[in-house]
C-alpha cells in the first residue's frame, strides 16, 4: 500500500489518478510528477515498488507544499484577510461568497440550508 504525505492512495487505480487524492495534486500536477520521476501514468499504484514511492515522496517534499502544510497556509492566508479587515476578509466571516457570485438566489453551500419565511401568528381576540 501507498502511502504519500499521511494519505493511503487507492491501490488499484493508475497512478495519474491516484495522486489526485492528496489536497494540492490535480490532474495535471499529477502527471507532471509521473514525467519527473518516470513513472508510466498509466501503472496501477500496487504495482510500484518501494523505491518508486518513495522517488514520489521525496519529490514532494522537495518540490511541493502538500495536504497539511498547504492546509495550514490556506487557513493562515484567509486568517490574515479576516484579521485586517477587508472585504474579502469580511465575506470569509460572515460565510459568504468571497469573489463576486451573485447571493440573492444562489450561494447555498456558503450560506446554508434556508432559513424560511417567519409565520406571523393572528393576534389573539379577547
Amino acid at each position: 500500500m501507498a502511502r504519500i504525505a499521511g494519505v493511503d492512495l487507492p491501490r488499484r487505480k493508475h497512478v495519474a489518478f491516484a495522486l489526485p487524492y492528496l489536497y494540492g495534486i490535480g490532474r495535471t500536477l499529477a502527471l507532471q510528477i509521473c514525467e519527473k520521476t518516470n513513472i508510466a501514468p498509466n501503472r496501477r499504484v500496487e504495482e510500484l515498488s518501494d523505491a518508486e514511492v518513495k522517488a514520489i515522496r521525496d519529490l514532494l517534499d522537495a518540490e511541493y507544499k502538500v495536504e497539511g502544510d498547504l492546509r495550514r497556509e490556506v487557513q493562515l492566508n484567509i486568517k490574515r484577510l479576516m484579521d485586517l479587515g477587508c472585504y474579502r476578509g469580511l465575506r470569509h466571516r460572515r460565510g459568504l461568497p468571497a469573489n463576486g457570485q451573485r447571493t440573492h438566489t444562489n450561494a447555498r453551500t456558503r450560506k446554508g440550508p434556508r432559513k424560511g419565511m417567519l409565520q406571523r401568528r393572528p393576534a389573539a381576540t379577547k
